[in-house]
Order: structure tokens, then C-alpha cells, then sequence
């Protein structure tokens, strides 16, 4: 069964082409020209060891919201679509990395019902031209395209570049987790027969 997606979205402020394999070894092309989120995303494929191509366009003249949030959309969607009927996977997922002084845990629940716990506290800064807070942006949106749940909680940490890779690669190694296919599963995961 292949678990590949290949979504297009074209808005008035973007254009963006992303292909995703979830099955892969962690190869990544990705140009979004938001040079932090292109290494946050080289890291959340060769981490979670999806294969990840994203071409993005965007009016970043204005600032970086609409790119960042729209990929996220695109990704949330791709992930979603790759999933297909959802059968067979584990459904849940969890990690916690350390990245130097940091320590990120990232659970994950692929249920068909969106809901993002953020618990990182950022100071309203920009890593080279990046506002920490679209981070936040970029999981919503991916969130409620995947229709997950998805708790991101950082116990400590002072670096910000630091502390988001550290969220990106536990997001990545729990969402390789949950969406794995273990044979030991009929159907879906459920109690109710659908995710």
C-alpha cells in the first residue's frame, strides 16, 4: 500500500507544491525562502524518517505568516491524505527529545479530532528574520488539517532555536510512531470503528 500524498495549494498570497512519503528514509528537498523553517523541516523529515518535498512561494515582502501557516495547511493535509482509511496504523504516538539545554515531549493521537496543547513559552523574538510565534502558527494549521491531537510541552530550555528543533524533531519522531502500521491490528484502532 503506497502512503504517499502530493497536495497543491494556490492562494492569493502562496503556492505551494509539497510531497510527502510516509514510508521513507528521511530525504528532503525542501525551498520554502524562510530559511529557518526549510532546516525545521529537513529535520522533521530526516527525524521522523518521511520522505519531504515542499516548493513554496509567498508573499514574504509582507512578513512570513502566510507562507509558514499555509505549509503547515498543506502539510496537515498531505499527512492526512496519506493516511488514507487509517487502518492498521498505531494510531498514537510519543517523544521526548533533548536538544542541548532543552527537553521537548510531543504526544500525538491520529483521531480524526483537532486539538493542539502548546505549552512553550517563547519571548517575542525572531531567530535570523523567523518570529518564534509563527511557529505556533505552522502546528495549528497542521493540526487541524491532520485532524489530530497533538500536545507539544517544553519542560525547559533557554536557547529558542534550541527549544523549537527540539519541538519539531519530537513532533516528527512521534508522528513516525503513530502513524506505523503494526499487523497486530484489525481495522482501525477503536472502539467506535472509525477515526
Amino acid at each position: 500500500m503506497s502512503r504517499k500524498a502530493t497536495i497543491e495549494r494556490i492562494t492569493r498570497e502562496t503556492q505551494i507544491k509539497l510531497t510527502l512519503d510516509l514510508d521513507g528514509t528521511g530525504e528532503a528537498k525542501v525551498c520554502t525562502s524562510v530559511p529557518f523553517l526549510d532546516h525545521m523541516l529537513n529535520l522533521f523529515a530526516r527525524h521522523g524518517l518521511f520522505d519531504l518535498s515542499v516548493e513554496a512561494k509567498g508573499d514574504i515582502d509582507i512578513d512570513f505568516h502566510h507562507t509558514v501557516e499555509d505549509i503547515g495547511i498543506v502539510l496537515g493535509e498531505a499527512l492526512k491524505e496519506a493516511l488514507g482509511t487509517k487502518e492498521g496504523i498505531r494510531r498514537y504516538g510519543q517523544a521526548t527529545v533533548p536538544m542541548d539545554e532543552t527537553l521537548a515531549s510531543v504526544a500525538v493521537d491520529l483521531s480524526g479530532r483537532p486539538c493542539l496543547v502548546y505549552h512553550v513559552r517563547l519571548p517575542k523574538v525572531k531567530i535570523g528574520e523567523f518570529d518564534v510565534e509563527l511557529a505556533k502558527e505552522f502546528f495549528q494549521a497542521l493540526t487541524n488539517n491532520l485532524a489530530a491531537n497533538v500536545h507539544i510541552n517544553v519542560m525547559y530550555g533557554d536557547n529558542v532555536h534550541h527549544i523549537l528543533e527540539a519541538c519539531f524533531k519530537a513532533l516528527s519522531r512521534a508522528l513516525d510512531q503513530a502513524t506505523q502500521v503494526d499487523p497486530r491490528i484489525a481495522g482501525v484502532l477503536s472502539t467506535k470503528g472509525k477515526l
